[in-house]
């Protein structure tokens, strides 16, 4: 009898200390899930800091005057862009049509970002009505509140015209156009927060500049 209780007496030692094993492994992995546990609530954290990071940098940065220049710019350029599509059927000179091409490929881009400003910003994008003007508040349909707008008398006028006398019309109506949008930018210049804006502006003062150069040496010949 005496080797067999001692045979048993083995046999629950074993037992227990294999059952004491099991026990601290779990407990080990019990710990060792909690640092990851604690990980993915912190990534989970960082995740919606990165993404009110990105909110508040859309939202901020900018001011009043941001908004008015994006605001006025856009239909600015739109009509500008409607002027410069003119030019491909009813101009004569090459000049005037490459001047058209080069407007548009200018301004359809800087429109596009605008607009993704005004959007990031929760500020209204103008909208364009059927006559192709813009419905913005304080303007009428001809957009003539702003410097350099082309009444819609003038955009039909400038559509009926075809050869020289559409050549010499568009120079002098684009020539005032982008006095007027070098006026909005300086402006901006002076008075905005937003950089990139700011940035734009300075862009527009100097290549529209340059291109009244161009255009008034294209009427003096």
């Amino acid at each position: 009898m005496a080797p067999r209780r001692s045979l048993l007496r083995r046999t629950l030692a074993v037992a227990a200390a294999a059952t004491a094993a099991v026990v601290l492994a779990a407990c080990g992995g019990s710990d060792s899930s909690s640092p990851s546990d604690h990980t993915g609530h912190n990534m989970g954290a960082t995740s919606t800091a990165g993404s009110s990071d990105t909110a508040a940098a859309a939202q901020g940065g900018h001011n009043a005057q941001d908004v008015s220049f994006a605001q006025g710019m856009i239909p600015h350029h739109r009509q500008a862009v409607a002027m410069a599509d003119l030019a491909a059927s009813r101009a004569k000179s090459q000049q005037v049509k490459d001047l058209a091409t080069k407007i548009k490929q200018a301004q359809d881009p800087e429109i596009n970002t605008m607009s993704g400003w005004l959007k990031a910003w929760d500020a209204k994008v103008p909208d364009t009505d059927t006559s192709g003007m813009e419905s913005m508040p304080g303007m009428d349909h001809s957009g003539s509140s702003m410097p350099g707008m082309m009444s819609g008398d003038e955009m039909d006028k400038l559509t009926g015209l075809s050869g020289d006398a559409f050549d010499k019309a568009f120079l002098e109506m684009m020539i005032s156009h982008h006095e007027g949008a070098i006026a909005m930018a300086k402006t901006e210049q002076a008075k905005g927060a937003y950089g990139p804006a700011m940035t734009m502006a300075k862009s527009i003062v100097t290549s529209q500049s340059s291109e009244i150069t161009g255009m008034n040496g294209m009427l003096s010949k």
